[in-house]
């Protein structure tokens, strides 16, 4: 079993043990309010729990009676049998409520893993991009995994290992301070308090073992995942054993880490039964003088036995409950420390929503940057009116793509100001915001379901008919009908079973099923062959009628009817106008346009 790693970053000095033991407060503090809102089942499995460990201790004592009774030579028959009947009752006790006790209670487990794994989600979806594109998806999804696990350990048992175990202590001490003399309690005290304090010292020592191992683990995981995504590429450069042996670097150093784990666990139980040995024999030696002495019964060597029995063999698993404890607590707080990323762009507490039925677009001399050493844009201006067509057009790099993640504040604007309808964007709700906006991207990414879910994805309660309305509007209809089973068809792990054309027209369909106010295409028909782009250029074209749109371009042949034609170069726009205006002009566009007319020639023969 391994552990997960600690949240500080790598390279960073060791938390104090103090900071570490506040983390761990903290975590379990979280966890608290999940459990209050089923307080009832916890307190009712708290009664089983303590009426189990009542009949668990009463057996022994019973057991101690039946023994004496039967060593005397005046037993009466009808009392042996009813402390059997008694003993074999508390023997179903303790199994029976300690059941009740789990039943009762797994609810309130699955019910806080459940509502904890869905913030988690939750926040992940509302960090900003740039959050997710440094991520590494591997790493995080083991964390997430080991971490709502963890909470499942955490509960059962903090509430049914530690708790039984210091009830079930005071329980056999005060049958040993009453029953017996003091050396009985002295002994299996002492004992006890070795016993926990080595458990814990050592314990320690293995949880940096452990989180090395976890940390391994993760990055192993990491590597595989990001291979297997990329498949593709690692065949095209014929590349299998390279990424097989970097995958095997990262397990060899796992499988060293597991095994110092596994060496320190051993070491670990050694030191725990040497411990319960050493006391069990002093408490057996001194209960067996007593009973060659006479000052105690065959019943109290029998109870004695039992009750130390009761008591080490839970005890003996104390360490491995701490040890899952805090393994739990590492877990947890690694995935925990996924909800203190703190969202880049937020929503102010008087956000409001879009109101109208039109969308007016105004960049107003924004400036933006990804990186503060090197600035995308350059105090950019230009206006959409409503429903108007405004195309971007410039070299790769030259700033285009970030007008539209702009303009879905993906990242807030570092200078100037974005407007919609005169009201900045900034100080609008995110969900009424991107509800109307509607994107073709460049780069269409699937989810790995149906066709079907993946237009209907666009607007999720769309009824069937408009569903297959959008898709014969992106002409993917006809396609799609060809295929054994049709719209059910899955696309496979991020749409690689269609071919680019393919996955561009199902991001088209979906963009049309939404039903936007603004519309932006970001480079929209990249993928398509002429003949097609032509077909769906008209769609494209009245899809936009009515709309604000926003058109990333590069084939300058599509955004010929644009109201208005901006080029970008180096985050500046260099050139602005209609179409005949910038060739007449003679500039950057003019070139751009040229050079595309010649590649156009230069490939008709061809075709």
């Amino acid at each position: 079993m391994t552990a997960s790693r600690s949240i500080a970053p790598p390279g960073s000095a060791p938390a104090p043990a103090a900071g570490k033991r506040r983390s761990e407060w903290r975590t379990v503090a979280i966890v608290v309010p999940y459990l209050w809102e089923y307080r009832g089942r916890v307190l009712l499995a708290l009664i089983f729990l303590v009426t189990a460990k009542i009949a668990n201790v009463g057996v022994p004592l019973v057991m101690k009676e039946i023994v004496d009774t039967l060593d005397s030579k005046q037993a009466v028959l009808l009392l042996p049998l009813m402390l059997l009947v008694a003993y074999g009752g508390l023997r179903l006790s303790n199994t029976l409520f300690a059941e009740l006790r789990d039943i009762v209670f797994v609810r309130v487990a699955q019910h806080a893993i459940r509502r904890i794994a869905l913030t988690v989600f939750r926040h992940l979806h509302s960090l900003s991009l740039r959050f997710h594109l440094d991520r590494q998806t591997g790493g995080m999804t083991r964390d997430i995994e080991r971490g709502t696990r963890g909470i499942g350990t955490l509960m059962n048992y903090m509430l049914f290992s530690i708790i039984p175990v210091v009830l079930e202590f005071c329980l056999v001490a005060a049958v040993l301070l009453t029953k017996f003399d003091w050396r009985f309690a002295a002994i299996t005290f002492a004992a006890v308090a070795v016993y926990i304090g080595f458990t814990f010292s050592v314990s320690e020592w293995r949880i940096t073992i452990r989180r090395q191992a976890n940390e391994l683990d993760s990055r192993a995981t990491t590597r595989a995942i990001d291979s297997l995504l990329n498949y593709e590429t690692v065949k095209y450069f014929n590349n299998e054993e390279f990424e097989a042996r970097r995958y095997d670097e990262n397990l060899q150093s796992y499988e060293a880490a597991a095994v110092k784990n596994e060496a320190s666990l051993g070491l670990l139980n050694i030191g725990q039964s040497c411990i319960i040995a050493i006391a069990v024999t002093l408490l057996m030696v001194l209960a067996a003088q007593g009973v060659v002495d006479k000052t105690l019964t065959l019943g109290d060597l029998v109870l004695i036995n039992g009750l130390l029995i009761q008591l080490y063999i839970p005890l003996n698993f104390l360490g491995m409950v701490y040890r899952e404890i805090k393994q739990a607590l590492t877990d947890m707080e690694r995935m925990f420390s996924l909800l203190t990323q703190n969202r880049e762009v937020e929503d102010r507490p008087d956000a409001r929503p879009l109101e109208g039925t039109t969308a007016m677009v105004r960049f107003e001399q924004v400036d933006f940057s990804y990186d503060p050493k090197r600035q995308i844009l350059h105090g950019v201006s230009f206006e959409i009116p409503a429903g108007a067509k405004v195309a971007v057009v410039g070299h790769s790099g030259s700033g285009k793509s970030t007008l539209a993640r702009l303009l879905y504040r993906f990242y807030d604007v570092g200078g100037g100001r974005l407007s919609i309808n005169g009201i900045d964007i900034r100080e609008l709700k995110q969900t009424g915001l991107r509800a109307a906006i509607g994107i073709v991207p460049q780069d269409t990414v699937l989810f790995n379901d149906s066709i079907y879910y993946n237009i209907q994805y666009g607007r999720p309660d769309a009824p069937h008919a408009e569903v297959i309305a959008a898709a014969q509007a992106a002409h993917i209809h006809e396609f799609v009908q060809t295929l054994p089973e049709g719209y059910e068809t899955r696309v496979g792990e991020r749409g690689l079973k269609l071919s680019g054309g393919e996955k561009q027209r199902v991001a088209i369909a979906r963009a049309i099923l939404k039903n936007p106010r603004i519309m932006i295409f970001d480079e929209a028909t990249s993928a398509l062959d002429s003949a097609t782009e032509q077909a769906i250029q008209s769609e494209l074209t009245r899809i936009a009628e009515g709309r604000t749109t926003l058109v990333i371009a590069h084939r300058l042949s599509t955004i010929m009817d644009a109201d208005q034609i901006l080029v970008m170069d180096g985050g500046h726009i260099v050139e602005r106008g209609t179409h005949r205006e910038l060739l007449e002009r003679a500039g950057a566009y003019a070139e751009m346009w040229a050079l595309q007319q010649q590649e156009e020639a230069a490939q008709a023969p061809l075709a």
